[in-house]
């Protein structure tokens, strides 16, 4: 595999790593349409643990199984898939060396009561993304919640032990909880210490949701009026956001959230580009489609990533 430039230079901002871990980063970084640009487009299918399987697949049945998920990964050109233990077990063997896969080491569910200290279960472990062949590790902190020190004392555990093997971390920055209202959850100060946060952890990638206007907090309010941020577009935002991952030295994708329509997507990852985002990482607004509208759409979205849209 020759690298790109890009991804050499990417590759560089990671100082303390290993050889191994770096391979996988690049198998990352050079695999599907995407691939040497230094972006990204990942497809995540964990929202059966997280809403329930008819609320996840019912709009698109072939999306129970959990194969339709690894064909729609490749067929696509994506970057990565990521899933928890169950779905990445059940495709392992016939996609084996077929594109990189992250394994979800910790989950929620709509189940369980989630309000001030909301928390995820570790369902997983490094031992077993080494046995199915995965490229990272992925997991998820809430930071705010009364239980966030707790999440990231087992993300930075679980990395260390991912690193010293050979594998890159993906890690899930949800602002919730704790006394973050709702709409503090996207808050472009929230979300911008989110994403700080998990490359303190030592993310390799880091997954954040689109930050909106909205300043939460009153001390950071200050800050941002008086050294005049610019939050005015969802591509000033993002801008902000990458910076606060050291600068750009850390890569940031960007979720796709609630179900929208095409034209809503699109121009998300056009503001995600311009601010200079890593890429994106959109699971229900893929796997809910049709096969073949799913396909549209992800075409879309790399031709947007290439400079075509």
């Amino acid at each position: 595999m020759h690298l790109s430039e890009a991804v050499k230079r990417i590759l560089s901002h990671y100082e303390s790593d290993n050889p191994g871990t770096k391979a996988n980063l690049a198998r990352i970084l050079m695999q599907g349409r995407l691939g040497g640009t230094g972006r990204l487009l990942i497809l995540p299918v964990d929202q059966g643990n997280e809403h329930g399987p008819a609320r996840s697949f019912a709009p698109n049945p072939d999306a129970y199984d959990p194969h339709y998920h690894y064909k729609l990964a490749l067929d696509a050109g994506l970057s990565a898939y990521a899933a928890p233990l169950g779905f990445i077990e059940a495709g392992a063997a016939s996609y084996a060396g077929a594109l990189p896969t992250i394994l979800k080491l910790n989950s929620a569910n709509s189940l369980s009561r989630d309000k001030e200290a909301a928390t995820q279960a570790v369902t997983a472990g490094v031992e077993d993304a080494l046995r199915l062949g995965c490229a990272a590790v992925g997991f998820t902190i809430y930071p705010g919640s009364d239980s966030a020190y707790g999440m990231m004392e087992e993300i930075a555990e679980l990395a260390r032990e991912a690193k010293a093997v050979g594998l890159a971390v993906v890690v899930w920055s949800y602002p919730r909880g704790g006394a973050l209202s709702k709409e503090g959850e996207t808050a472009i100060d929230v979300v911008a210490y989110a994403a700080h946060l998990a490359a303190q952890l030592g993310a390799h990638i880091i997954k954040v949701k689109p930050p909106s206007a909205h300043i939460e907090l009153a001390a950071a309010k200050a800050v941002y009026e008086k050294q005049r941020i610019d939050v005015s577009t969802l591509s000033a935002r993002i801008r902000h956001v990458v910076q606060s991952a050291f600068n750009g030295r850390r890569l940031v994708v960007f979720s796709g959230g609630e179900a929208k329509d095409l034209d809503g997507i699109l121009n998300e990852v056009k503001a995600i580009r311009d601010g200079g985002g890593t890429g994106s990482i959109i699971g229900r607004n893929t796997f809910q489609r049709p096969r073949a509208e799913a396909l549209d759409m992800l075409g879309r979205i790399v031709d947007i990533y290439l400079g075509k849209g």
